[in-house]
C-alpha cells in the first residue's frame, strides 16, 4: 500500500564506511540488536507525513539490504535506489527516482539523511519539516564554541573562530521542485557540493533555516561511536526515539 504522505524521505547508505574498518558498508553492522541502517529508517516509517522512504544503496550490498528489508524494517514499502560515485551523485538519483511524484505535487518537500546517523529522532525529524515547509529550506545543526583559527599556512593559532559557527548534521529537508531543479543543475554544471544545503544556496534563491539539532544525532565514523551510540538507545530504554 503506498504511503500517503507528501514528504519524501532520502536516506542514503551507498557510502563504503571505509574508515570505519568492517570491511563491509558500516550502515551494516550491528548497532543495540539490529543494523545501523534501520534505525533511522524506521524512524521516517514511523512519521505520518512522510510518505515515500527511499533507500540509496550499492548493488554490491543488495543481499544486505533484502536482509535488513525483511528483518529488521517495521513497515513495508521501501524505495530502494541505486546511488552514484558521490554522496551528490546518490542524492540525484534518489530525486529522479521521485521526479514523477514531485512534478506531480504529490512530493512536496523532500528530507534528506545520512544512514549512518541512526539516533534521528521522530522529534527532529518533524522540527525540520515543519521549518521547511515554512522557509524553504531547514537545516539542524550544534552551536561550536571550542574550536580556533590557525594561520593561513597552518603553523600557529590565530585567535578565537568566528561566532555563529555550527556543526552540520541531518536530515536536511527543502522544497522538493526546487532542490530536484537545483540538482539538475549541478549535474549540468559539474558542481560537487559539501552536502544538500551548499547545493541549494548555489542554485536556488530558498531560504534555509538553522534549527538546533540533537547531541545525541551523531554521525558513525569510527568504531567508538558505535559503543557511544549503544550507549544512547540503552539510556533511553532501547527503543526509538
Amino acid at each position: 500500500m503506498a504511503r500517503r504522505g507528501t514528504v519524501a524521505g532520502i536516506v542514503l547508505a551507498s557510502g563504503g564506511g571505509t574508515r570505519f574498518g568492517a570491511g563491509h558498508n558500516k550502515v551494516y553492522v550491528p548497532l543495540a540488536g539490529r543494523s545501523v541502517i534501520s534505525w533511522s529508517v524506521n524512524t521516517l516509517m514511523a512519521i505520518p507525513d512522510v510518505g515515500p522512504v527511499v533507500l540509496i544503496v550499492r548493488p554490491e550490498d543488495r543481499k544486505r539490504v533484502d536482509w535488513v528489508l525483511d528483518r529488521e524494517i517495521e513497515r513495508p514499502g521501501v524505495e530502494l535506489v541505486y546511488g552514484g560515485a558521490t554522496r551528490q551523485e546518490s542524492e540525484l538519483c534518489g530525486l529522479r527516482h521521485l521526479a514523477e511524484r514531485i512534478h506531480g505535487r504529490e512530493v512536496d518537500v523532500v528530507l534528506i539523511h545520512d544512514g549512518a546517523r541512526p539516533l534521528m529522532s521522530r522529534t527532529l525529524a518533524n522540527r525540520i519539516i515543519r521549518a521547511a515547509r515554512d522557509a524553504g529550506g531547514a537545516i539542524p545543526g550544534l552551536p561550536k564554541d571550542d574550536l580556533v583559527q590557525v594561520s593561513s599556512d597552518g603553523g600557529w593559532l590565530d585567535g578565537a573562530a568566528p561566532d555563529g559557527l555550527v556543526a552540520v548534521q541531518t536530515p536536511q529537508a527543502f522544497h522538493a521542485a526546487p532542490l530536484l531543479a537545483a540538482y539538475e543543475e549541478a549535474a549540468r554544471v559539474r558542481f560537487d557540493g559539501t552536502d544538500t544545503e551548499s547545493c541549494v544556496q548555489r542554485f536556488t534563491d530558498l531560504t534555509t533555516r538553522w534549527i538546533v539539532g540533537e547531541p545525541h544525532n551523531i554521525k558513525i565514523t569510527y568504531p567508538h561511536d558505535l559503543v557511544v551510540a549503544e550507549r544512547v538507545i540503552a539510556d533511553a530504554g532501547g527503543g526509538g526515539r
